[in-house]
């Protein structure tokens, strides 16, 4: 792309998007809306189309936070995270309840779900925090104490929604920066080795009743297929149909038939694979590499410290979202759900994810312009 913009042929300023991820996106959005019109009976409508103008409209404001200049960003770092604090505390007093839950704002006909726009607020905050702290400090409590609240306080007003999936999603995030800033190792092990041993307690005082049956399914997913293991068992059956080529484009028994829980939602992997086969399976594997592939590259040239694990936080933000779905529709982790980045229907988790693109995109910029030092980490 760069030597045809040398020849004059692409404009130069679209030949400097990062294509290398950019086409994989668009590829994946495209392939996502294929499963959805197959998912909804062969219609565009009710989750094709609107899955195509969200990605628009969520790319325009990806370009906007793209283009967004670094001391503007470092100035409304904190207010940013604040003001999504806020927003979270409103969930608690006038928010709207929705699937036994309640995690949304609505002002006329705009719902928002902040607790998903806390996972890539916390990413920034953690970065702001520790790009200010000095390097001697790194290893003692003022390395820890700060930005354990900054993880905390979001964490602890998610779980009265209650969800317990996206106060995960909050903390791997922020973890995450916390490891690549160079805090001592034996904390993070230390702090693994007592989550291990609170599981019990966890597990039998804090889960609620539909959270321990999620957990016992996991463990045991043949115990009840009739019920709480109802949705893990289709979906196997659905990813074991597929064979290697599929049965065809809108061609899937499992959820046309309404065997598959949520075809369109938390389980769209499995109800592509029906269709597209291990084949299909593995396109959708490649398209994600190449992107997590590229943000990780964009985090490894960064110039400074809060570019790399801002780039970093928001790349393993989306890997999370891929990670965790893909286990959970393998009957390997509970499920939790976590929608496919780009695939499944609903508006909340794209947008996460475009503002992860657009930071992303934002600190690839900043590289271009500044020299680059190598990873910044530790």
């Amino acid at each position: 792309m760069n030597t045809l913009a040398a020849r004059g042929i692409v404009p130069d300023p679209i030949a400097r998007l990062p294509w290398e991820m950019l086409i994989p996106l668009l590829l994946l959005t495209g392939f996502g809306a294929l499963v959805l019109y197959s998912a909804g009976g062969g219609s565009w409508e009710p989750f094709a189309l609107p899955h195509l103008i969200r990605f628009l409209v969520l790319s325009v404001m990806a370009a906007v936070i793209a283009s967004m200049p670094r001391e503007a960003v470092r100035i409304v770092t904190y207010p940013a995270y604040t003001l999504v604090l806020l927003m979270l505390l409103a969930v608690e007093i006038v928010g709207q309840v929705g699937g036994g839950s309640q995690r949304w704002l609505e002002v006329g006909p705009i719902r928002i779900q902040p607790s998903e726009i806390m996972k890539p607020a916390v990413v920034l905050a953690m970065a702001r925090f520790y790009e200010t702290l000095p390097s001697g400090m790194i290893g003692s409590w003022r390395s820890v104490l700060p930005a354990g609240l900054l993880i905390v306080l979001p964490i602890g007003l998610v779980l009265l929604q209650p969800d317990l999936g996206t106060s995960i999603a909050i903390a791997f995030g922020g973890v995450v920066v916390m490891f690549l800033a160079g805090l001592p190792l034996w904390w993070f092990l230390t702090a693994l080795g007592a989550g291990v041993a609170a599981m019990p307690l966890v597990y039998f005082f804090l889960l609620h009743d539909y959270q321990r049956a999620r957990v016992t399914t996991f463990l045991d997913p043949e115990s009840d297929p009739l019920g709480a293991g109802y949705h893990i068992a289709q979906s196997k059956i659905a990813i074991g149909s597929g064979g290697i080529f599929g049965k065809g484009f809108n061609n899937g028994t499992q959820s046309h038939l309404n065997y598959l829980p949520e075809p369109h939602t938390d389980f769209v992997f499995a109800s592509m694979v029906e269709e597209w086969g291990l084949m299909g399976g593995l396109f959708v594997l490649a398209m994600y590499a190449l992107i997590l592939r590229w943000g990780w590259k964009v985090a490894s040239e960064s110039q400074d410290r809060f570019c790399a694990l801002l780039a970093a936080g928001a790349t393993a933000t989306i890997f999370f979202y891929i990670a965790i779905n893909l286990l959970m529709v393998m009957g390997m982790a509970p499920a939790k759900g976590i929608p496919l980045p780009w695939m499944s229907h609903g508006g909340s988790s794209m947008m996460t994810n475009m503002i992860c693109i657009g930071l992303l995109m934002m600190v690839n910029r900043w590289n271009r312009v500044a020299p680059r030092r190598g990873l910044s980490f530790g």
